[in-house]
């Protein structure tokens, strides 16, 4: 898998993962109905607690990313409309916060996107 943990991040590990798994299947790196790692095996490559990893996918598995199949392991989902969703809607809040934000300091917003585009 292609996942990386930034110990400089402020996030928690187990968050860290749940995002990057997102990210690759929304991103088709890994197709509906796929397997996802094991537990074991993901926690082996990424060096860190089964515990965290089991906490990662069951957030995933909250948030209707993957499902659970007893004894066989975790499977992306096969609808990611839902949580696609309720991801754009989070982001929507968020830029929301940042508008008020900016327009709380005086920034233009023209100005703030124009900075945005030119990275």
């Amino acid at each position: 898998m292609l996942l990386q943990l930034d110990y400089k991040d402020s996030r928690p590990i187990y968050e860290q993962i749940s995002d990057g798994c997102r990210k690759l299947i929304l991103a088709g790196v890994l197709a509906p109905d796929e397997p996802m790692p094991s537990v074991r095996s993901m926690a082996m490559e990424l060096s860190t607690n089964p515990n965290t990893v089991q906490k990662a996918y069951a957030e995933l598995e909250r948030q209707g990313v993957i499902y659970t199949v007893k004894g066989r392991g975790n499977f992306v989902s096969g609808d990611l409309k839902a949580p696609l969703g309720a991801r754009k809607a989070e982001l929507r809040e968020k830029i929301a916060m940042l508008l008020k934000e900016a327009d709380e300091l005086g920034i233009d917003r023209n100005e703030l996107l124009e900075g945005m585009v030119k990275k």
